[in-house]
């Protein structure tokens, strides 16, 4: 009888400890978060935003395992500043959002690095699905969190460039993705 009830307070006592250390749920806070690109045109570079994504986060440094973030782009909300670029980044044959207006990105694994973390997750965008490494940074705060980090992304990995747009020399290959998610508590 004894062992039985010291089975039961150990199994309880860690139940308790894997329930405290699971990852705290957010949601991003759209008018405080940004989510922006950087390409390169004709040599020079120009950076664009999207005015409307949400994400949805579940995330602890002591429960990498069973964290996770679930992020969904409207691309029609796109913005470099120039209508021109905008209008022809939107078309068939660079990310036609006619037929593709979100992309999503799912991490897959996390794990700490000397700089912060980093993580691998699905990305897909144009109907296809590759995967994506990002390097982010978790700051706590009174009420939620901070997370800011990149990713590099291949545009032609995605059949993002067609055409005329399939060669590099005009628009390069390597797009910069840069985040900054201001987190609230979800539920």
């Amino acid at each position: 009888m004894k062992r039985a009830a010291m089975v039961a307070l150990v199994l309880g006592v860690l139940a308790g400890r894997a329930n405290a250390a699971g990852p705290a749920a957010y949601v991003a806070d759209p008018a405080q978060s940004r989510l922006e690109f950087v390409g390169v045109q004709a040599g020079a570079p120009f950076t664009g935003v999207f005015h409307k994504f949400g994400a949805v986060v579940d995330f602890s440094p002591d429960a990498l395992d069973a964290s996770r973030f679930d992020v969904s782009i409207d691309v029609n909300s796109l913005d470099s500043m120039d209508q021109d670029r905008d209008g022809t980044m939107r078309g068939a044959d660079l990310l036609d959002t006619a037929h593709s207006p979100t992309s999503r990105y799912v991490t897959r694994s996390m794990a700490r690095t000397a700089t912060g973390y980093s993580a691998v997750g699905s990305l897909t965008l144009r109907g296809v699905t590759r995967d994506v490494p990002i390097e982010f940074k978790f700051v706590p705060a009174p009420n939620g969190a901070r997370l800011v980090g990149s990713a590099t992304v291949k545009r032609l990995d995605f059949g993002v460039g067609r055409g005329d747009w399939k060669s590099t020399e005009w628009v390069g290959d390597a797009v910069k993705v840069n985040f900054t998610l201001v987190l609230k508590p979800r539920g």
